[in-house]
């Protein structure tokens, strides 16, 4: 609603007004004599996303937002309370408003329309410079709420892809650890069985043979699927053959013990003593394989969080330093290798020895990585592949990330990079992505392109080598 108001008051209220109140009397007089005060209700709209923006607007009483529309979702980026100033201001190059403007309570505005603003430097110098900061200050709130968006987004699929790859080896120390409590039983009921057995030195010398081969590690060959069911089906049928429990060939299988081993033993101990020193020595064997597992879990839970740490870069100063890319390139990759998984995509690592350092913000590299890698990720089919490799040329570090999806489309090319622009669906990417990597490349002094084709898109960010 239009209220002329009176002058007086009005210049009164504009000369209190935080942002242009320290503006000559002359100068407070065109605007009065240019705009008109207007009262809003709560939900409405000053700016609709798409459309002109009409006016400039000087808030001198209640409270409105600006709404961004991300990813389905819309989202506050910025208050206006009294004082402020917001709408088509100064130099602005704004053409179109990025999102919708909304009244949250009853407010005061003074408009001045868009057709007056191109007199405004001339005729109100001062208030013009005083809107000129708040303009930078805009871009510079609208660019710290983009940031922190995809940072959340960022910090979502590493929690996501985190949580995955953590998963895994959590239950298998929980299940390891459930069964070790059950083998140390047997293995303690085995051993009172054998030395009640009385076996003689040349039994027991046969008996702590096997258990040595046994306890020496894991078999030393890397078998197939087929290849460790034959191994166990051959164990299997020496059990059988000699009376004994094949439940002992699970264990066994998993060591380095051979069938003319345990022929040497059968020859020196038969009968019951047979089984009882086999009893033993498998007992032993599954309490060896099951605390192995839980080593082997904890130690990759122990390398994972390594890795967050390194991509995090959480116990570095916010400042630009030599940067290890090979490094942050595979601790990266440790904690996406879960995405890849699902889709039963290759995800390929080329880094050759010695790679040189680049000098930039190592955490936010990370991030580039991290996006670009994602995105790679999206764009292939199910057994897609992506290949992030890393080279010196000339005085600086280049890192490619390659994917065999369908290419981009000619037509998408050149906005990619553009704020807010994405070909995902509804809630799957707030299109700020790529306009933060661009960013965030640009802040490390370096450069980003991109090469694509049907079946070949590449990424290529070029950094400053250290020294």
């Amino acid at each position: 609603m239009t209220d002329p108001g009176s002058g007086g008051d009005l210049i009164a209220r504009l000369a209190a007004h935080k942002a242009i109140g320290n503006a000559p009397r002359a100068e407070l007089d065109w605007l009065v004599a240019h705009g008109t005060l207007e009262r809003y209700q709560e939900n409405d709209m000053i700016a609709r996303k798409g459309q002109p923006v009409e006016a400039m607007y000087i808030i001198l009483s209640g409270h409105a937002a600006h709404m961004l529309d991300q990813a389905g979702a819309w989202r506050k980026a910025v208050d206006w309370y009294a004082g402020d100033a917001t709408g088509m201001l100064p130099y602005s190059r704004m053409a179109t408003a990025p999102g919708n403007s909304v009244i949250l309570e009853p407010t005061e505005i003074f408009r001045v329309p868009r057709e007056h603003l191109a007199a405004l430097p001339i005729n109100c110098p001062t208030v013009t410079a005083s809107l000129v900061h708040v303009m930078v200050d805009r871009a510079k709130a609208f660019k710290a709420s983009d940031f922190q968006v995809e940072k959340m987004a960022s910090l979502g699929k590493l929690a996501a892809g985190l949580a995955h790859e953590l998963n895994n080896p959590a239950s298998a120390a929980a299940r390891s650890a459930r069964l070790l409590a059950d083998a140390l039983a047997e293995s303690e009921e085995a051993s009172r069985e054998l030395g009640a057995a009385d076996l003689d030195d040349r039994a027991l010398m046969a008996v702590e043979r096997v258990r040595f081969v046994c306890s020496n590690g894991p078999t030393t060959g890397v078998f197939s699927p087929l290849e460790r069911s034959d191994r166990e089906e051959a164990l299997t049928g020496w059990l059988l053959d000699h009376g004994l429990d094949d439940a002992l060939a699970g264990p066994l299988g998993e060591t380095n013990v051979t069938l003319a081993l345990l022929d040497e033993l059968a020859t020196a101990a038969d009968g019951d003593r047979l089984r009882v020193g086999l009893r033993w020595v498998a007992s032993g064997c599954m309490v060896r394989a099951l605390t192995q597992d839980v080593e082997r879990a904890a130690s990759r839970v122990h390398e994972l969080v390594s890795a967050v740490k390194g991509f995090t870069y959480m116990d570095h100063a916010p400042s630009a330093e030599p940067v290890d890319v090979a490094k942050g390139i595979t601790d990266t990759l440790a904690v996406m290798g879960a995405k890849a998984r699902e889709k039963s995509a290759a995800l390929a690592l080329d880094v050759p020895a010695g790679l040189p350092q680049a000098c930039g913000f190592g955490g936010e590299l990370n991030q580039v990585w991290a996006n670009l890698i994602d995105n790679a990720l999206d764009a292939v089919g199910q057994n897609g592949r992506v290949v992030v490799s890393a080279r010196a040329e000339g005085k600086r570090v280049v890192v490619r990330v390659t994917d065999n999806g369908p290419g981009i489309p000619d037509d998408v090319k050149s906005r990619i990079f553009d704020p807010f622009f994405t070909t995902k669906g509804v809630g799957k990417g707030t299109g700020l992505g790529l306009d933060i990597v661009r960013r965030l490349v640009d802040r490390n002094e370096g450069r980003i392109e991109v090469e694509s084709e049907p079946g070949r898109t590449e990424f290529r960010v070029s950094l400053p080598m250290v020294g």
